[in-house]
């Protein structure tokens, strides 16, 4: 999944996208409301962390202009913990708000809702055959034995299954789970692939040929 967090907090912003890297996401960094419009109007980010207070653009005014093009998923951060500001984020199109300072377990269990939600997933497992996927856990198991996967083959899995019945274009799959920060896309996605196979079953993941891949 790709994110895009826009925050002016120097060692915040970098903690944060090394944080979220380390979960397996792909992860795209603005340090102020114009720079992170920009990027939020020109990229279909799965979810985009955004701050409330920051500067040449505010928060609020990102998530009013961005509302009236898209429907991004949209977690705020802000410091202030009133009542008021929740609701406001709330009916200016925000999808969940967060108070600093956060612990980074929570950060994650609310995206991982906010990416289910944009997916249209209810619920936090998803069956596929014997292999059953904890999106919450961030566990998987194949016959109810678990499977040890990396972060990156996790997420792969989890984009295919929360998109399953569809073929998911190649392009589509670099562009929402790979950032600027990977050096090659040559044929990581290949190896990915490959690798669930081998760990999953041969028939977990079909190859559309001249089109990308599927979960049925």
């Amino acid at each position: 999944m790709r994110l895009l967090v826009v925050e002016d907090e120097p060692d915040l912003l970098a903690g944060l996208a090394r944080a979220l890297r380390k979960q397996g996401y792909a992860v795209d960094t603005a340090a102020d409301g114009a720079e992170g419009l920009h990027a939020a109007l020109g990229i279909d980010y799965d979810v985009v962390v955004l701050d409330v207070m920051l500067p040449r653009m505010g928060g609020w005014e990102v998530l009013a202009r961005l509302r009236q093009a898209k429907a991004t998923p949209v977690l705020m951060l802000t410091a202030r913990d009133r009542s008021a500001d929740r609701v406001r984020g709330l009916d200016a199109g925000a999808d969940d708000y967060l108070v600093k300072p956060f612990d980074l377990s929570e950060l994650f269990a609310r995206l991982r809702a906010l990416i289910r939600r944009g997916s249209g997933q209810a619920h936090s497992v998803v069956n596929l055959g014997d292999v059953q996927i904890d999106t919450a856990a961030r566990r998987v198991t194949r016959a109810g034995v678990e499977v040890s996967l990396t972060a990156r083959e996790f997420v792969l899995l989890e984009y295919l299954a929360l998109h399953r019945g569809e073929v998911v274009t190649r392009t589509a799959l670099y562009e929402h789970l790979y950032d600027e920060s990977d050096a090659t896309l040559s044929n990581i996605l290949d190896v990915h692939v490959s690798n669930l196979r081998k760990k999953l079953g041969q028939d977990v993941i079909a190859t559309r040929r001249g089109h990308g891949y599927a979960i049925e």
